[in-house]
């Protein structure tokens, strides 16, 4: 299998297990990158880790005609653009299965979350919550602008669910996002699937909320940083690193080197991952539904990609 067939069939495996259902367009534009040998051969010209659907669609092709001149045509403008971004979504819903997890962690909580991006799931506790079972939680001040609607799958949060005490938080990333620019607003906007109306008003939201917080993120590689970040947290304080769809993203021997870093930090630890990159390097795992883990106990929570599904 050379390496278009291996592209073909990335395309292929996430028109059907990832886009379909959830986004026609996102659908259809990666079964015709799949069957066009011309647009993968564009592809193969980017470094593997470029050539995710996610970040290849960002330039909002349209249709398959206009799929097909963005990339052969204007490819020059499409992969500059390509090379110089990353994914880096904050999906601000995932908050949802975070704050009961933060709940059974207990405060003064110094939070501080790896591959923080523009750091929209570092202020769980400035959200508002709706939960379909009938929980609301507010933020300490009052009603938060962003609610997010969480729909519980099975089980039952606790009846004193509250917003976390959040004492301190930080996070790292290689590419930190300022979420009061508007060129990152409008880049984090543009890889939101088109057919997800309301999770650009979300996102449009909480980046408002982030700003306003002014979230402290550092640039630096998470396998370094993890250990400082957690050596400030203050006195009294019980340190939670989390991550979602960070470790996935490392090549083996570097998730290895995260785990290790992570816990040898002396952290709780809470990972929003297919549940084999929280473990030790594996193959390529079925990513439909992410697998929240905490270090010291299992958690029976899981949260639907991009989506705000919770079992609990």
């Amino acid at each position: 299998m050379d390496d278009l067939d291996l592209t073909a069939r990335r395309y292929l495996h996430f028109a059907d297990r990832e886009a379909r259902g959830s986004s026609p367009s996102y659908e259809a534009w990666s079964r015709a990158v799949a069957g066009d040998r011309a647009l993968l051969a564009q592809l193969a010209t980017l470094p593997a880790p470029k050539r995710q659907p996610h970040l290849v669609f960002g330039e909002r092709p349209g249709d398959g005609e206009s799929l097909r001149h963005g990339m052969l045509d204007a490819w020059s403008e499409v992969s500059g653009t390509i090379m110089r971004r990353s994914t880096q979504t904050n999906e601000p819903a995932r908050c949802g299965v975070l704050l009961p997890l933060l709940h059974r962690i207990g405060g003064p909580i110094a939070l501080i979350e790896l591959g923080a991006a523009a750091g929209l799931c570092l202020i769980p506790d400035r959200y508002s919550y709706s939960y379909s079972e009938g929980t609301a939680v507010h933020p300490p001040a009052g009603p938060s602008d962003l609610v997010l609607q969480i729909r519980v799958a099975a089980g039952r949060l606790p009846r004193d669910l509250a917003a976390p005490q959040i004492a301190w938080r930080g996070g790292v990333d290689l590419n930190p996002l300022d979420p009061a620019d508007p060129d990152t607003a409008a880049w984090l906007t543009a890889l939101i699937w088109p057919e997800h109306h309301q999770r650009r008003r979300r996102l449009a939201a909480a980046l408002r909320l982030a700003a306003a917080e002014d979230v402290r993120i550092e640039r630096g590689d998470l396998r370094g940083r993890v250990g400082a970040l957690v050596a400030e947290a203050p006195a009294g304080t019980t340190p939670v690193v989390f991550h979602s769809a960070a470790l996935a993203c490392l090549a083996d021997d570097d998730r290895a080197a995260a785990i290790a870093a992570i816990t040898g930090s002396g952290a709780r630890w809470i990972s929003f991952e297919a549940a084999a990159w929280s473990r030790s390097p594996a193959t390529f795992p079925n990513r439909k539904r992410w697998a929240p883990r905490s270090s010291r106990r299992s958690t029976e929570c899981r949260l639907r990609s991009r989506a705000g599904t919770a079992t609990s």
